[in-house]
């Protein structure tokens, strides 16, 4: 098998040691963290991700969080290896305008920029930035616009003239190196045509492995007809402890936490989301608190409070690992993790889950993984100078 690679998670609406909403059917105002999101939280965030070992952290896009483009050029300057997974939405932007800002962002951060790519699921807030598409055709425009992007980072002169988008001797005078890499999901007809032509890996939220298996069929068959191979991540939440008790009781805490009004609130809101990626989410655990762990070490609780990726791997550390290889026997690569709250999770996943991983062999720490010897492949021994671990036990 491969080697995994592991990102982590920016929670730009904020933090807590509760569930923070946000995601699909959010309104604005209504996600909100008991630790602002402000540069200083974020960096630390950002730093504890980068010396434990994870390659990236990706940032969400909506009208409940900050911008992320900004939020992660800021941190940039404050970490060194780390790439930051930008989720953007195509049609806010000019196509012409975006290659170009990836570009610069590829210039000016040394190669640190990936692109998750967002079509919008949810039509209220695509009018509140003035889109008035319907989904079908908001994917039909994201079609467009990544192959006008891609054009443009490859060096052609591009004259595109389409249902959605126009541009006339579009061009970049200087061009990304690398081309930034195109993460995509979605779980509807159209989002797999679009994913089969464009991405360069597929992302499905963590739905239990059967259904993934399907999800991965489904979108290698889409790419093999396009002529192309597709890698494959998932989105996940982690709560993960020495033991599985204690991971559980903190899973536990997390749901006596959960206000029944919140509850039906979010969950009203969300029962009329557009994507078909939430409506999964949602058959998960239809809403009520009991029979949430839906697979093995598999919870659906994140879900009621939380729109979009809504399931967590919980148990020890031995389990989480165990779960992300049976995923990654199935054919995912990449996991986007997170936690409550992110700062101290980073460190349970990094110091309890990627050791393991490492000890089978399934995963290198990127900053040393050409070290011949690999005695510098653990948390600890990679730690840069004047970043002290954190666990708090």
């Amino acid at each position: 098998m491969s080697a995994l690679t592991f990102h982590w998670f920016l929670p730009t609406t904020g933090d807590s040691r509760h569930i923070v909403g946000g995601g699909h059917g959010s309104v604005p105002g209504a996600a909100r963290g008991d630790r602002p999101a402000g540069v200083e939280y974020l960096g630390q965030i950002a730093r504890s991700a980068e010396q434990l070992g994870f390659v990236g952290a990706l940032t969400p896009t909506g009208a409940w969080c900050e911008d992320a483009w900004v939020t992660t050029a800021m941190l940039t300057q404050v970490t060194e290896r780390l790439k930051f997974l930008v989720a953007f939405r195509p049609g806010q932007v000019s196509s012409t305008l975006s290659a170009q800002m990836a570009a610069t962002y590829q210039r000016q951060s040394h190669g640190r920029l990936l692109l998750n790519v967002v079509t919008g699921g949810e039509s209220q807030e695509q009018r509140a930035y003035g889109d008035f598409l319907s989904k079908d055709e908001r994917y039909a425009r994201t079609g467009e616009f990544l192959d006008i992007v891609r054009r443009l980072w490859a060096g052609e002169r591009v004259d595109h003239d389409g249902p959605h988008l126009r541009v006339e001797g579009a061009g970049l005078n200087r061009l990304p190196d690398p081309a930034p890499e195109v993460y995509f999901g979605g779980s509807s007809k159209a989002a797999g045509d679009v994913a089969a032509r464009y991405a360069d890996v597929y992302l499905t939220w963590g739905e239990p492995p059967e259904q993934v298996r399907q999800k991965i069929e489904w979108i290698r068959s889409l790419a093999a007809e396009q002529g192309r191979e597709v890698r494959f991540g998932i989105r996940l939440h982690a709560i993960t402890r020495d033991t599985s008790a204690q991971a559980w009781a903190e899973a536990t805490r997390l749901l006596e936490g959960m206000d029944p009004e919140r509850i039906a609130a979010v969950q009203r809101g969300l029962a009329g989301s557009e994507s078909e990626g939430q409506r999964r989410m949602r058959e998960l655990h239809g809403g009520g608190t009991d029979g949430l762990e839906i697979y093995p070490n598999l919870w659906a609780g994140v879900g009621l409070v939380r729109g979009g990726a809504g399931t967590a791997l919980v148990g020890s550390h031995e389990e989480v690992a165990d779960r992300i290889e049976e995923y990654h026997r199935l054919g995912i690569d990449e996991f986007i993790l997170s936690g409550v709250p992110h700062l101290e999770e980073a460190y349970w996943v990094g110091e309890g889950v990627l050791p393991l991983l490492e000890r089978r062999g399934l995963w290198r720490h990127p900053a040393t993984a050409g070290a011949p010897d690999g005695t510098a492949g653990t948390p600890a021994a990679a730690a840069e100078p004047g970043l002290v671990p954190f666990m708090a036990r």
